[in-house]
């Protein structure tokens, strides 16, 4: 018989309903037990950030960086273009809908954190580098890998990758329900988590309606091309919607996104080189969820922000997305960086961000891949004739 895996999406639910329930009715004992739990997972957390961006960023860079061609770069900027397009376009809408969604008195400060709870105890775990210099020495090690074809210094930064990877799955996943449930736990004991929980399904709610809305206007974009219907040919990117929903992962879609993209008239040798490529780099649904729910957070917290922070943030978060890794969450995991020091997120609401992320990942990951097929429609509108005539030959 099968095994049956229980997720991290079912655990994180659990972890919040048993929070809520637990929360009513629990003394202060067992709430203080959970943040000294929350305080030191919190520690650790800050302690891997840079860790994580030098550790994934520097080998992406390094694998894209390698390539060359025209095609590489078209289909690079097409799904960087997409990406911060899908963040912008989330914060004109975030801005005009979420005010009316949150409640003025909802200030996340003030229940976050059960109230005159303190941990029994607390151990500061200092992060080796801050943010920003780790995300510099990324980019300027992977452009130099890249550059200089530094098979020796590749290989090292390929292996780090794996600890890193390794650390999220082994340790930070894991822990992950249990850290959300403390911080429900905790809000529910100080009496306000269900005003929290209210807005977070309404802003789930505009992100599912909006990652549909964006695919149509994809595949419609994508039309303009290629001249064929764009509801007909998102119709035939359903199994690898599908798949994405189940799997949660682009690169185990690859195989059903590349056969139904060559159902939409991609030539193969054209499909087989954008849909693996974009498996990595386009991530219009991530960001869509990533900047509504920092937005939203931000709002709940009465943090102030403006235009130019936000576009900063968008399309930085294009490039360090490019990191993330083949496990449920990974693109928030590689966001947390540019979360905590280009927004001023701390560790409280990053788990937030955490949580809210989670609860869409199947979603989000089936817009990226769904809409890979959008691109590889463009790209072979550009490259497609030149591709017949190489295959011809």
């Amino acid at each position: 018989m099968k095994k049956f895996k229980f997720g991290l999406l079912p655990k994180i639910i659990v972890a919040i309903i048993l929070g809520i329930c637990l929360g009513m009715f629990t003394p202060e004992t067992p709430v203080r037990i959970f943040v000294t739990f929350n305080g030191l997972f919190s520690e650790f957390l800050g302690f891997l950030i840079p860790l994580i961006i030098v550790g994934l960023v520097t080998p992406a860079i390094a694998d894209i960086g390698k390539g060359a061609g025209k095609m590489l770069l078209v289909t690079a900027m097409l799904a960087y273009g997409a990406t911060i397009f899908s963040g912008f376009l989330t914060y004109g809408v975030g801005e005009s809908l979420f005010p009316s969604l949150i409640s003025d008195d909802l200030k996340l400060t003030q229940i976050s954190q059960a109230d005159g709870v303190k941990p029994y105890f607390t151990v500061a775990i200092p992060a080796s580098l801050n943010v920003m210099t780790s995300l510099v020495m990324a980019f300027t090690f992977g452009l130099g890998i890249a550059h200089l074809g530094t098979q020796s210094l590749k290989y090292v930064f390929s292996e780090f990758r794996d600890i890193i990877t390794m650390t999220i799955q082994a340790v930070v996943l894991p822990l992950l329900p249990i850290y959300i449930f403390g911080i429900f736990f905790n809000m529910t004991f100080s009496g306000e988590v269900f005003k929290v929980l209210s807005v977070f399904v309404k802003i789930i709610g505009v992100i599912f309606i909006m990652h549909i809305f964006l695919l149509i206007l994809q595949y419609t974009i994508a039309s303009i091309f290629v001249h064929k219907n764009p509801l007909r040919m998102l119709g035939r990117m359903m199994p690898a919607y599908f798949t994405a929903l189940g799997t949660q992962s682009s690169a185990a879609t690859i195989p059903v996104t590349m056969r139904q993209t060559i159902q939409n008239g991609v030539h193969k040798d054209i499909a087989g080189f954008v849909i693996p490529l974009c498996a990595t780099i386009h991530l219009s649904g991530s960001t869509m969820k990533i900047v509504a729910c920092a937005l939203a957070l931000m709002m709940m917290q009465g943090m102030a922000y403006d235009f130019q922070m936000i576009a900063g943030f968008i399309m930085m978060l294009g490039i360090t997305m490019v990191a993330a890794p083949g496990v449920p969450g990974g693109a928030i995991m590689a966001a947390l960086g540019i979360l905590s020091s280009m927004l001023g997120f701390d560790q409280q609401a990053l788990a937030l961000m955490i949580a809210l992320y989670i609860a869409m990942d199947s979603f989000g990951t089936a817009c990226n891949v769904t809409g890979d097929g959008a691109l590889a429609l463009i790209v072979d509108k550009c490259f497609g004739k030149k591709a017949e005539a190489v295959a011809e030959g």
